[in-house]
């Protein structure tokens, strides 16, 4: 057992000194990218100063994302090296097997993991988000601005009047950088589903416990209208009478809140799981499609594992006994390993988006299938 904690000592020694290296490399291969393309949407306001700030707060995410593929490059790199010099023959001649080797990786993955989660769950949404308001507070643009009939949003609240349920549709036409929505229009139906109340508001900010405080606002009511008199009720063609009214402010209690809103600001591939529940519990409280939000959820439990994964996929490399020269060969096949890995990662995604698969399927499929190719790996190298 002793001689065993040498081994990985050994191996977490050269592993996460490559690993720190290729980290810094890709992260800025995707920080000059991302710079690059930035640079078309710089303006007066958005200066290439912002805008290289802007690619920065974007880092974090870079890096959980990148994660993993450094981690696969790096111990591929690591047990190359080793066979190529013979020393992991030597590991093996000392009782080294191959499943003491594959667990010793598996520690190793541990902290790599709980980084990955770390960057995923707390850093990189915080500082994406963040991002993505300095970029639009510098353009004096809105969340919504690419859309032409802004967001819609489905609520429920309680009728002031009946004190029953009604369903609210809302229509934002933009979400500023400090959570302040604008042109905002809002549809209130009653329990029998029928158009009540129309609200336009010029204006509105968030003033805590599921309130709203609205601005500038005129309400349309829409009641039904008594039968002149001696004639009879038409239930087919009813007749309504429609009240329009006028108000400096007005409070709106609703579900809806900045929380739920600020989803506009990041994708839900950049979202922390927390976020990423609350949304999809809205989703579901309003009886609407949760599945591309749900398979985004998943892919952020499991992805951390992943490390795993990558770790099992790099080992089988140790045991192929080549000369020092064809290092860059198998470091160049890494690479393309964990791109395909994350490529399939997204495809699977997408897929499963389309096939309407269950999503921790869609999330689990890809890192199942490369984990099986990695135990296969491992299986006939040990066997030859």
């Amino acid at each position: 057992m002793r001689v065993l904690h040498v081994y990985e000592r050994y191996f977490g020694r050269l592993i996460y000194g490559v690993f720190a290296f290729i980290l810094f490399a890709v992260l800025a291969l995707f920080v000059f990218f991302d710079m690059l393309n930035e640079l078309e949407n710089v303006t007066a306001g958005y200066t290439s100063l912002v805008a290289f700030f802007h690619v920065v707060l974007q880092a974090p995410t870079r890096i959980y994302e990148v994660l993993p593929i450094a981690a696969l490059i790096s111990a591929i790199y690591v047990f190359s090296q080793l066979a190529s010099q013979s020393e992991y023959t030597i590991f093996r001649v000392a009782g080294l097997n191959t499943r003491q080797a594959l667990f010793s990786l598996f520690k190793l993955a541990i902290p790599l993991a709980i980084a990955t989660f770390l960057f995923g769950e707390f850093i990189g949404p915080k500082t994406e988000q963040y991002a993505q308001k300095v970029k639009l507070d510098s353009l004096g643009a809105t969340v919504s601005s690419g859309f032409r009939s802004g967001v819609w949003v489905k609520d429920r609240g309680k009728d002031p009047a009946t004190g029953g349920e009604l369903t609210r549709f809302v229509n934002v036409a933009g979400l500023k950088p400090d959570q302040t929505i604008n042109g905002v229009t809002i549809y209130e139906f009653d329990g029998d589903y029928r158009l009540s109340v129309i609200r336009v508001a010029e204006e509105g900010r968030y003033r805590g416990d599921q309130s709203w405080q609205l601005s500038k606002v005129t309400e349309t009511r829409f009641a039904e209208a008594p039968p002149p008199p001696g004639a009879q009720r038409d239930g087919l063609a009813p007749a309504f009478r429609a009240e329009r009214k006028s108000f400096p402010d007005m409070t709106m209690h609703s579900e809806l809140t900045p929380q739920i809103l600020s989803v506009l600001l990041v994708t839900p591939e950049r979202m922390s799981t927390l976020d990423l529940f609350r949304y999809i519990r809205h989703l579901r409280d309003n009886k609407q499609d949760t599945q591309r939000y749900e398979i985004a959820f998943w892919k952020k439990v499991v992805y951390p594992l992943t490390l795993f994964v990558m770790m099992a996929l790099a080992l089988p490399f140790a045991y192929l006994h080549a000369r020092a020269g064809a290092v860059g060969i198998k470091v160049f096949g890494g690479i393309m390993l964990g791109l395909s890995f994350h490529l399939s990662n997204t495809l699977f995604s997408h897929v499963g988006l389309l096939h309407t698969w269950p999503p921790i399927v869609s999330a689990l499929l890809p890192g199942t299938l490369y984990l099986l190719v990695a135990l296969t790996a491992l299986r006939w190298v040990d066997r030859h």
